[in-house]
Order: structure tokens, then C-alpha cells, then sequence
């Protein structure tokens, strides 16, 4: 017999007061301006089957917001790559090409690794 889990509930369920707000806790973090952003840009191969990828992290702000910055530097790079666990991930070695982009954009950008 399987288990249900109770994938998006909070374990609320009912309340008598008539002054209950409910607060889901999910507060969506204020996107800083690109000047204000302190971005690492690295190349990883670990668990990755030996490919690499350029990892972009330290993005401060809301998810939606690293989507869309995502989207465009799969766009220019022509690559493709996917954002998760607030991390942009790019395919391929060009850490080079998104560092370029990242600073005419304003953003501050730092190189890790070799």
C-alpha cells in the first residue's frame, strides 16, 4: 500500500479566529539591481557525464527574474541550458562569452576556477 504525501501542503487546515491571515511563508525575494549583483561564473563537469557546463551562481532575487536572465544568455550563446536550485546553467565552455554579456549588462562578475 502506498503512502500519500502531502506535496504542497503546509498542515494548515481550519481556524476559528476571524482576524487568521494565512502566510505561506514563499515571500518572493526583492530582485537587486544589476550593479547591486555579485554573479561567480564557473565551468563544471562534475556529474555531468563528463560535458561542461557554465554555472552561473549568486543571483539575488526572484525566480522569475533568473528565468528571464537565463533565457537571454541561451539566446546569444546559441546554446542551450536550463535554470535550477537558483543557479543558471549554461551548456558548454563559455564562461568567457557570458562574462561579456554579464558586464555589458551591468552586472559585477567574478571568474572562478582556471
Amino acid at each position: 500500500m502506498s503512502k500519500k504525501k502531502n506535496k504542497g501542503g503546509s498542515g494548515f487546515i481550519y481556524s476559528t479566529n476571524p482576524d487568521f491571515e494565512y502566510d505561506d511563508g514563499q515571500n518572493e525575494d526583492e530582485t537587486l539591481s544589476p550593479n547591486e549583483q555579485e554573479l561567480k561564473v564557473l565551468i563544471d563537469r562534475k556529474g555531468r557525464g563528463g560535458k561542461s557546463v557554465t554555472l552561473i551562481a549568486g543571483f539575488v532575487g526572484s525566480e522569475d527574474d533568473l528565468k528571464d536572465l537565463g533565457k537571454k544568455l541561451k539566446s546569444v550563446c546559441g546554446t542551450g541550458g536550463s535554470v535550477k536550485d537558483g543557479e543558471i546553467l549554461i551548456q558548454g565552455e563559455v564562461r568567457d562569452k557570458v562574462m561579456q554579456i554579464l558586464q555589458k549588462d551591468g552586472y559585477n562578475v567574478k571568474r572562478v576556477g582556471g
